[in-house]
């Protein structure tokens, strides 16, 4: 130790004012300022100086003690020393004080250094002999003396940029280095050379700069830019010959080299406990550069108790640092002046070590709360819609600002830290050896209230459900959503208190997290079930259930809110369409978060068949039910699936093996069942590829008994027997039910039942067999065999006289409905109409046809029809006028669209080709041909249906008895298979409306009560042109005179109204009482109150026959038709005039009064014109819609009638000649106004013609003669 005492020193000066001369204590590391061994003029004499130029810069990385201390050149002795605070240092040895503030600083420092000159002592002046105060040896004040003197500055350029959380601190740390190396380029290129690219320039935008230094520059600088200038201006500031250079390294002599007896330095401190002293400091620099992070977190921010409590811990760390430096600086002289060993030294570093300030407990301690730090900012990072509340104060205002307040309280924050108190012991003396002893395995760990056993996974739980329950409510205007932290012992960790109106209603409140799972129970067409399991997590304080949906790919969400129930049934929903849907848990405060079914949910494609209704018989079941009410947006139904099971009285739907059929339409029968049984039936609908409908709801049914073998047994039961022959015949029970409708009358048959129904209508002429076709159907129908000795009857021929007219001169409606035993699957309704072209003549079939038309239009008459039949005599080989007129008479009451339902039944068929077919054929009949070109048609022989079948029971039976019953039963079986065949093809026929139908009727009823009108009128013209040439005659015979006596009498024809009274009773006529004109007749409309109905009005209710096209309510029923006849009147030329000079206000000559006339004249053309128009268009639209033209409208075919009656001669025969010339003049009125031209021209020309008919004088004479009545 002695030789290291008296070796020569080198000292860094770190700003210390050192001068040749001056004592200096190494003990202490201090100047000995008053005190010299020397004269200052000697000291002057023995100064040698050599200049030493140099100059150097260094980049430094490091923020360390050791790599600052290595930049100054202090060494390991003055570091313990400026370590323990015994050394003040200044100018650029500032820079040994610098610390970064933060971890989040990136730091780079650039070291500039300059020597000027060396200044020392000679030898010769250092002997013991030359000290003159050697005093200063006895004082021991000193230990070295001042010998040598490195002049020169230094300079530090520290620059720092601040770092962000996702910004490596490596990548900042590089780019600062590289921008810094460029500073010495730049300061030898000059002020040219700060011009960089614009990349560059953005970074050096980010960095300050701090300067530590021995020289003085104009301006500290703070900037990039401003530490290149200083540093370019560093070299002119030491001086020009360097006179501002400061001391930079200092060499110091032992004071026992020149007297023995001196001060000296006994032992250097060892580098290995400096080191601990510089490792110690160093640690709390860096933990209150931790401090400082975290207080200026945001989070830190948000919670004042961890603000509170990191301060406290960064002032205890900076008093224990304050109290070591102190003990340095007591112990590190006495040490090095061999008063106390260095023991001492390394005791005090190890009850540090062994204290709560160890560096393991406070790194432990800052570890945990950057960690506490750390987990609190990931659970406010998760909170949406939620407000911070740093202050209780504030807090309290926002529980009573709102009606629900709900909070995340953290508990713990503001707890008690034993470590932290013992930090605070420790400090005030109030810890002994051995509690310090224990110190040392000190668990900080277990104190941190995040670490506890369970907490940290209850209070992610808990954040977790509160974010999300904020989220969801977010939008609501009623609740807040606030986080604060609050001591509550009994909830560690953390608690959600929920607030009502500013009051506690829980302190341990759990919101409902989202449901477990959501699945789709049950799926309608306008609804969806969903099941809902309950949430893992607040499931206790759920009120409800709310489901929200929308339609897939749109955005419009809406709400169906249910009490707390496993299922929510959302209503309303649109068929065939995908839905999204998302469940929440609702709360008394708000709803939690949404559950999201993960596919979409498609609605059913239509609703379930509705109104199912079934009925039975002994073996099957007639199910028949309504289309679904609802039906997605092109959806089609392909079929129906029928499904059926046999059931007990306790059996379960579920458990039930169902049967399966299907139909295409709205009924299904179901066959092959056992009598007595009970059966559940329901209707599925197929749509195809959009999938199934629900099932409907089930009907429960019953099969019935058989109580007779056969059908045709239990008939013969019930029915009247009315003929006691070989076989006897039965009238089957009928019912007769009241129709409304005049001239037609409907009978029942059977009870009504859900089978299909099929609709034919028998028509032809007198004679053709239409009744006995129909008994034979009836015979088929309810199963006779030929060997039963029985037959049934529809129409009894026998029936009393009223009856026969009944059965003669009505339309008469058969519903024949189904029953168990038919051999047919449907149910029918047969149409029997009165035979056309009888000897009553087109009266009769006027009549007829007035039936079928009221029957069609009516609400209790037909409304459909399947098969429209011709019944016709197989032994026509052509058809006769009568006959042809028919056919004709027949098709032209139907539509166009019933051509394919007209059948033709051929009676009196003996097996062969019918000669009729061939002569339908020829006539033109619009009917459905076979594959050989012929009309379809049905072979019938009813010879055979009452036909004597005794001899199968009477053995007397002779052998012709026997041939004639083999013929007969020839006919019966082939009337059979004709049957068998026509039902079958009428099961498969498509059912047509008589919409088109009625609308013919309708027309032509509308064109009758035109052409009505338009005679008369017609007549009333061409009387009134015979009154104005007669006028005209007479005023030109008696000329002369007139001019003289206007009072002069003269005799002329005019047309004078008539009532003439009705004399048939039960017809009903419609009159205008404005216009005396007879507008419909007859008419079937028997009450004045509903005229609007009358044939004549148009839909507004406004005649279309009478003059002044009057409303209805002026026409009534009166016992008088107005008939318009011609008489000779007298009167003069002055009443004439009168007449008309009253109307213009003007007098008249006598030629304008001839004019009068004719312009009255051509305003009737007018008015018949315009009903000509109007019968027009009824005959085009008959054209375009009627099967055939009625034959009445013809006069070729009325002539062709004529004839036919005249070579017939049949009974009766003029008269119904007399008929048919009366109607060939209504017919040739029709035909010239259906082949009328002016019907093709446009309003512009009828204008222009009318206004000429006006002009010429001739013209209503012209109209009548092209009429054809002229």
């Amino acid at each position: 130790m002695d030789s290291e005492g008296s070796r020569m020193m080198e000292v860094a000066a770190l700003g210390r004012p050192f001068s040749l001369g001056m004592l200096y204590d190494c003990r202490q590391d201090s100047l000995i300022p008053g005190f010299t061994l020397w004269d200052c003029d000697d000291l002057e004499k023995e100064k040698r100086q050599r200049p030493q130029p140099n100059s150097n810069f260094e980049i430094i990385a490091s923020e360390s003690i050791e790599d600052k201390s290595s930049a100054l050149d202090v060494g390991a002795s003055l570091k313990a020393s400026f370590l323990g605070g015994l050394v003040k240092v200044e100018g650029s040895a500032k820079y040994l004080n610098d610390q970064r503030r933060s971890k989040n600083q990136a730091r780079i420092t650039l070291k500039y250094k300059a020597s000027t000159r060396f200044e020392e002592l000679s030898m010769s002046h250092l002997g013991r002999g030359n000290v003159k105060h050697p005093y200063v040896f006895e004082k021991g004040i000193a230990t070295h003396v001042v010998t040598g003197i490195l002049y020169g500055a230094q300079a530090f350029f520290v620059f720092d940029q601040e770092m962000s959380e996702n910004e490596s601190h490596q990548d900042i740390q590089g780019n600062l280095k590289v921008m810094i190396e460029k500073i010495p380029c730049l300061s030898i290129e000059g002020e040219g050379s700060l011009k960089m690219e614009d990349k560059d320039t953005e970074k050096i935008k980010k960095f300050s700069c701090k300067f530590y230094g021995d020289f003085l520059p104009e301006k500290p600088p703070t900037t990039f830019q401003d530490a290149v200038k200083v540093y370019q201006s560093l070299p002119t500031l030491l001086g020009t010959n360097g006179e501002n250079a400061v001391p930079m390294m200092v060499w110091l002599l032992p004071l026992t080299n020149l007297d023995s007896s001196a001060a000296k330095l006994v032992r250097e401190i060892s580098i290995g406990l400096v080191q601990e002293v510089q490792s110690v400091l160093e640690d709390l620099s860096e933990l209150e550069m931790r401090c400082n992070d975290a207080l200026t977190k945001k989070t830190t921010q948000q919670f004042p108790q961890l603000k509170k409590k990191l301060k406290r811990f960064k002032e205890m760390c900076c008093e224990f640092k304050l109290a070591f430096q102190q003990k340095l600086v007591k112990k590190l002289p006495s040490i090095r002046g061999g008063g106390e060993e260095e023991f001492e030294l390394a005791e005090i570093l190890k009850k540090r070590h062994s204290s709560p300030f160890s560096s393991r407990n406070l790194n432990e301690w800052m570890d945990c709360k950057e960690r506490e730090i750390c987990i609190l900012k990931s659970y406010t990072s998760m909170m949406k819609n939620t407000k911070i509340i740093p202050s209780p104060n504030s807090f309290h205002e926002e529980v009573l600002s709102v009606k629900h307040v709900v909070c995340l309280v953290f508990t713990s924050l503001g707890s008690e830290e034993p470590y932290l108190s013992a930090l605070s012991n420790y400090l005030k003396g109030g810890t002994n050896e051995a509690e310090s002893q224990d110190s040392r395995t000190y668990d900080v760990e277990k104190e941190q209230w995040y670490l506890s056993n369970k907490v940290p996974d209850e209070m992610r739980k808990q954040v977790k459900l509160f974010s999300d329950f904020a989220e969801a409510n977010q939008e609501k205007k009623n609740i807040k959503f606030l986080t604060v932290a609050l001591t509550d012992e009994e909830h560690k960790g953390s608690s959600i208190y929920l607030y009502k109106d500013g009051f506690t209603v829980s302190e341990n409140f759990e919101p409902p997290s989202e449901p477990e799972s959501v699945t789709a129970a049950d799926r309608n067409h306008n609804s969806v079930t969903l099941k809902i399991s309950p949430p893992r997590f607040g499931a206790e304080n759920i009120t409800s259930y709310s489901v929200e949906f929308c339609v897939r790919g749109e955005d419009g969400w809406n709400q169906k809110t249910e009490p707390n129930s496993g299922e929510v049934t959302v209503r309303d929903l649109s068929p065939n369409t995908e839905y999204v849907f998302r469940c929440r848990a609702g709360t008394s405060a708000g709803v939690g978060p949404a559950f999201r079914v993960s596919d979409p949910i498609k609605t059913l494609p239509c609703s379930p068949p509705g109104k199912l209704q079934a009925e039975s018989n002994s073996s099957e079941i007639s199910v028949c039910w309504e289309k679904p009410a609802e039906l997605g947006l092109e959806v089609q139904i392909l079929s129906y699936i029928v499904e059926y099971t046999e059931t007990t009285s306790d059996s379960k739907v579920k458990d039930l093996q169902w049967n399966q059929t299907r139909s295409r339409g709205e009924k299904v029968i179901i066959s092959g069942l056992q009598s007595e049984t009970k059966y559940a039936v329901r209707v599925i609908c197929d749509c195809g590829g959009d999938g199934r409908s629900k099932e409907s709801m089930t009907a429960n049914v019953r099969t019935t008994k058989r109580d007779f073998e056969r059908l045709a047994e239990y008939l013969k039961h019930i029915s009247k027997k009315i003929n006691s022959s070989i076989p006897a015949v039965y009238t089957l029970p009928l019912t007769e039910d009241e129709l409304d409708i005049d001239g037609c009358r409907r009978y029942i048959f059977g009870r009504k039942t859900l089978r299909q129904n099929r609709t034919i209508m028998l028509l032809g002429a007198t004679g053709s067999g239409k009744s006995t076709l129909i008994n034979g159907m009836i015979n088929y129908i309810v199963g006779i065999e030929w060997n039963d000795d029985f037959r049934f009857k529809l129409v009894n021929e026998d029936l009393s006289k009223s009856q026969a007219h009944s059965q003669t001169s009505e339309v008469s409606v058969y519903q024949l409905y189904h029953q168990d035993g038919f051999r047919v699957p449907f149910s029918l309704t047969v149409v029997d109409t009165p035979g056309f072209g009888d000897t009553r003549g087109i009266t009769r079939d006027k009549e007829i046809t007035e039936q079928i038309r009221r029957l069609f239009t009516s609400a209790d008459g037909v409304t459909q029809i399947d098969a429209v039949c011709f019944v016709t005599q197989a032994s026509l080989a052509r058809l006769t006028a009568t006959q042809k007129y028919v056919f004709d008479s027949v098709l032209s009451i139907f539509g166009k669209d019933v051509a394919e339902n007209i059948e033709m039944l051929v009676t009196f068929s003996d097996g062969k080709q019918p000669p009729v077919l061939e002569a339908i054929n020829v006539s033109g009949v619009p009917c459905p041909k076979n594959e050989l070109g012929f009309p379809v048609h049905f072979k019938f022989n009813n010879s055979a249906l009452f036909a004597d079948n005794g001899c199968l029971k009477n053995s007397t039976c002779n052998e012709d008895d026997d041939d004639d019953e083999s013929f007969d039963e020839m006919f019966w079986k082939m009337g059979t298979k004709s049957m068998e065949k026509f039902f079958t093809a009428l099961g498969n026929i498509t059912t047509k409306s008589l919409l088109m139908t009625r609308e013919v009727l309708k027309e032509r009823k509308q064109l009758e009560t035109a052409i009505e009108g338009l005679q008369p009128q017609v007549r009333v013209g061409l009387a009134k042109l015979n009154e104005i040439k007669t006028t005209k005659e007479k005023i030109k015979e008696h000329e002369a005179v007139i001019t003289s006596n206007e009072n002069f009498e003269i005799e002329v024809d005019i047309i004078k109204a008539i009532q003439k009274p009705l004399t048939e009773k039960g017809v009903y006529i419609t009159n205008c009482q404005k216009c005396s004109v007879t507008c419909h007749y007859p008419c079937a409309i028997a009450n004045d109150n509903k005229k609007a109905g009358c044939a004549s009005m148009d839909f507004k209710g406004m005649c279309t026959v009478c003059p002044g096209k009057c409303i209805w309510n002026v026409h009534f029923n009166q016992t008088y038709k107005w008939e318009y006849v011609p008489v000779k009147e007298k009167t003069t030329v002055q009443e004439l005039k009168s007449k008309y000079e009253k109307a213009t206000k003007a007098k008249l000559t006598t030629q304008q009064l001839v004019e009068k006339q004719e312009e009255e004249i051509a305003n009737l053309q007018d008015f018949v014109l315009s009903l000509i128009d109007q019968s027009a268009c009824s005959i085009t639209r008959l054209q375009e819609i009627a099967l055939r033209p009625n034959p009445l409208t013809a006069p070729e075919y009325i002539d062709m009638m004529i004839e036919g009656e005249k070579s017939e001669a049949r009974e009766g025969f003029q008269a119904r000649i007399q008929s048919l010339e009366e109607v060939k003049e209504r017919a040739t009125l029709i035909s010239k106004v259906s082949q009328r031209d002016r019907l093709l021209k446009s309003e512009e020309q009828l204008a222009e013609e009318r206004q000429e008919n006006k002009e010429k004088k001739s013209a209503f004479k012209k109209f009548t003669s092209w009429i054809g009545l002229g």
